[in-house]
């Protein structure tokens, strides 16, 4: 027989589980207990002292039929001796040498176990004196064998096997309610909510954070506290459900409460916040987010729990019903007709069962527990089905903290935090906190200012091409207190901060101008807004959806340069919609990177005082452009990478238009440059990066053109009507197919900068370095087998590249060019050295004053 530790460990549960355990399971698991406790006890009484005693019944029939040697044996009759107490009345009665029997008189139990021994002659005096009851002619082996068989036939089954039956059913139940919590399935999820739900209830460093995030004034409280607007408002430490443990730093029980009412007089002091534990918080609330992930997609925890109540209920009805029929079999006495007369000599039996009071009383102990554990089962049902488990609200946690985001949960998620409120409610309150991500973005806020402070954010300022004072963070979880401290800082770039927040410090940056968000959705303070509308002149904002673009962003007044980067068209090719712009009355430049069909139409409400408008294009061709007609003032023109085919007749509009940039496109042709006549302001073309084969002779038409650029086309000539352009500056057709630089070429007296790079030039034109006023003349990676001597009529040649031809030697006349200096001149080095020493010196000479003055 196993002990009842041994029995009762089959209940037992990991005590962190306790808390996931109601009061109605915590009291069905004492009455278990109790039962198992019946069930031992009955089952001890039963192995040790359970006795069942039997006498024959004598009757006529029986002793006519008794043979002479068995009469023989009753002057020595055997008395069964038992060790049970005797239990019923001795009934006398008298009789002779020969065993006489009254009908229907039945004898009781022997009292003495002693052989009478005398002699004949003083036999019957010796009976008559110490006789009493009747003798049978039973010895003591069959009285043990008449006992044991009508212990198995006579006895009811439910008086022997009671305990045992009680032993199964409790083990049953036992088993059925903690089933959830042995289930692989099921308990690596409880386990993991409970280690999760214990360290959000004892982090120190959560105590102490939440404490210092309670004190700042959130802007929702001070919308729902009206009348309040200048009364600071503190943490309610009030403890009115009272606190788990003194030596635990915990959060507050009723959670967080900002008074209007009541406000406190002190101020809590700031906790100095151990980065170790930072960490460990933040790792905190990741763990909940995939936990929450995790258990809300099924609710298998819960229709487990259903199911092994269900079972108890069952169970319960079956154990009544069955039970309750059987409390009236248990008897004192028994008739017992065993069938072995053979081996007897009687037919019929009377026995007693000496435990029968005993297992009656146990057995209604058991009928009495298991009705108030049915009843339990009962209202456990009520219960899980009163009210939808599967959902959780925070409701009443958002009403009493400032975190008014605590989303409500579903499914398994929700009927574990509903058990929890059985246990106490105070974990689910400082749980909710968790999921809060108002709550998080301010825990990280936290340790986000004490590890970015002002001196290692100055360490991080850089000067860029602009030489301006440059501050680029990039994924942190917010922006850090002390980057508005940084008052001198011209240019502020925040990249992957999903949540950063521009405080009204902001407005001490008086030096800020360029505000760079990539994929940073920041919000602002009023404070903050105001003082970005009236000072911010450039904003770059990169995107992936529309959405991250901020709705301040459209307010800004006094914006001059927008750069927005990201998606702008849908998967069916519909136009996603920028808000208005309308109230950005001062942009001049508009800088578009994305993926357009057409022109966004609110680009129209600009188009008065816009003077710059640049679309990039990812490769998706830019079909409608009509809107570029409304555009009247703008002055350059980029439309890179549109796959446009041919220049856009809505070009030919902008009168305004002084330089047009085309790269990167598909143009073929350009017949239609003759229209650029009506452009007159029209000064650069850039029509670089396509697949241009041949220049009409109408571009003579095109006089002001100053800047012409060709570069990376497919080129194989350059028409004489391109030297016609006067006013040309800059000529640029590098990589192409040209072989020949025409004579005419020298007719461009204004010619600063050529670039026929890479293209199959062999031959230099002395009408070249007619152009006197050439800067920069770019050579490289053509077939040039020789460099005249009159390049030294190129006093302000500055840059030469010669890198990548069949040059043996260079001139030594490269001396007389006053201005080039070795940097300057692009060339393989075993070329350089053909060079005299003297002109070596002279362009090894230091270019700082020269160039300038050149410059």
């Amino acid at each position: 027989m196993f002990t009842l530790a041994e029995v009762a460990s089959l209940s037992d549960i990991q005590p962190t589980y306790r808390i996931l355990k109601p009061w109605w399971d915590v009291f069905m698991d004492y009455l278990a207990v109790v039962m198992l406790m019946v069930a031992i006890f009955a089952g001890t009484m039963q192995l040790t002292k359970d006795q069942v005693v039997c006498l024959p019944v004598l009757q006529s029939t029986v002793n006519s039929k008794v043979q002479p040697d068995t009469a023989g044996k009753a002057d020595f009759p055997t008395v069964e001796t038992t060790t049970g107490q005797e239990e019923a009345s001795m009934r006398t009665v008298s009789f002779g040498s020969a065993p006489t029997v009254t009908p229907d008189i039945l004898l009781s139990r022997a009292t003495s176990s002693q052989y009478q021994s005398t002699e004949p002659s003083q036999e019957p005096k010796k009976e008559q004196k110490d006789s009493s009851g009747r003798k049978t002619n039973l010895d003591f082996q069959q009285y043990v064998f008449i006992n044991q068989m009508c212990y198995h036939l006579a006895l009811p089954w439910y008086s022997k096997y009671f305990p045992y039956l009680v032993l199964i059913h409790t083990i049953i139940l036992i088993v059925s309610s903690n089933f959830w919590f042995k289930y692989p399935k099921t308990c690596s999820k409880i386990e993991h909510f409970v280690s999760i739900l214990g360290k959000c209830f004892e982090s120190p460093w959560t105590t102490k954070a939440l404490s210092e995030t309670a004190c700042e004034d959130s802007e929702e409280n001070k919308q729902r506290l009206t009348g309040a607007q200048s009364l600071p408002k503190y943490v309610s430490t009030s403890s009115d459900e009272g606190s788990p443990s003194a030596s635990t730093p915990m959060i507050t029980k009723s959670g967080f409460k900002f008074s209007a009412d009541k406000p406190m007089i002190e101020i809590p002091s700031v906790t100095i916040l151990d980065k170790k534990d930072g960490e460990q918080a933040k790792a905190l609330f990741e763990k909940v987010r995939k936990f929450r992930a995790h258990v809300e997609d099924s609710d298998l925890i819960y229709k487990l729990y259903v199911g092994q109540t269900v079972i108890k209920t069952v169970k319960f009805i079956f154990i009544l019903c069955y039970t309750a029929n059987f409390v009236n079999t248990i008897s004192f006495e028994h008739i017992c007709n065993p069938k072995v007369e053979h081996l007897i000599g009687y037919t019929q039996f009377e026995c007693t069962h000496n435990m029968a009071y005993m297992l009656k009383k146990l057995l209604i102990s058991y009928i009495s527990l298991i009705c108030v554990y049915g009843f339990i089962c009962l209202y456990t049902l009520f219960w899980l089905f009163r009210i939808p488990l599967k959902e959780y609200s925070f409701e009443k946690v958002r009403e009493e903290s400032s975190f008014s985001d605590i989303p409500d949960v579903k499914n398994d998620f929700a009927f574990l935090l509903h058990m929890v409120d059985q246990y106490d409610q105070l974990y689910s309150k400082r749980f909710g906190v968790f999921l809060s991500e108002v709550s998080e973005n301010k825990l990280r806020g936290i340790s986000l200012n004490h590890e970015w402070t002002y001196e290692k954010l100055r360490q991080h300022v850089s000067r860029n091409a602009q030489d301006k004072q440059e501050l680029h963070l990039f994924m942190l979880s917010g922006v850090p207190d002390a980057v508005f401290d940084l008052t001198d800082l011209d240019v502020l770039k925040l990249e992957l901060i999903p949540e950063a927040k521009i405080t009204a410090k902001i407005s001490q940056m008086t030096n800020l101008q360029e505000l760079h968000l990539y994929h940073c959705p920041a919000k602002v303070e009023q404070t903050a807004f105001s003082f970005l509308r009236d000072h911010l002149r450039c904003l770059h904002v990169k995107f992936t959806d529309v959405a991250e673009i901020p709705a301040w962003v459209y307010l800004l007044k006094t914006l001059r340069e927008l750069y927005l980067i990201g998606n702008l068209n849908s998967e069916n090719n519909k136009m996603i919609g920028l808000e208005s712009l309308r109230e950005l009355r001062h942009l001049k430049i508009l800088h578009v990177k994305s993926n357009l069909t057409k022109i966004p139409p609110n680009i129209t409400d600009v188009a008065p005082h816009l003077t710059k408008l640049v679309i990039h294009n990812d490769g998706t061709k830019l079909v409608v452009l009509n809107s570029l007609k409304k555009m009247t003032n703008v002055a350059e023109l980029e439309l890179q990478n549109c796959e446009l085919e041919r220049i856009p007749h809505a070009i030919f509009s902008l009168s305004n238009l002084q330089e047009l940039d085309l790269k990167s496109n598909s143009i073929r042709t350009i017949e239609e440059i003759i229209s650029f006549q009506h452009l007159k302001r029209l000064t650069c073309l850039k029509l670089w990066h396509n697949k241009i084969v041949s220049i009409p002779s109408s571009i003579t038409h095109v006089k002001n053109l100053e800047s012409l650029y060709l570069s990376n086309n497919k080129l194989e000539t350059l028409p004489a009507a391109v030297f016609s352009l006067q006013k040309l500056r800059c000529l640029d057709v590098s990589y192409n197919s040209i072989a020949v630089i025409p004579v005419e070429i020298g007719l461009l007296q204004n010619l600063q900068h050529f670039h026929i790079t890479g293209n199959k030039v062999d031959v230099l034109p002395k009408q070249l370095f007619k152009c006197v006023k050439l800067r920069t003349l770019s050579l490289g990676q053509n077939c040039i087998t020789s460099i005249p001597d009159k390049v030294s009529q190129l006093l302000q040649l500055t840059y030469l590249e010669l890198k990548g031809n069949c040059l043996d030697r260079l001139p030594a006349t490269l001396g007389q060019c006053q201005l080039l200096r070795k940097s300057g001149l692009i060339v393989e080095d075993h070329l350089f050295d053909t060079l005299p020493s003297e002109v070596k010196e002279v362009l090894n000479q230091d270019t700082s004053i020269p160039f300038a003055n050149g410059i």
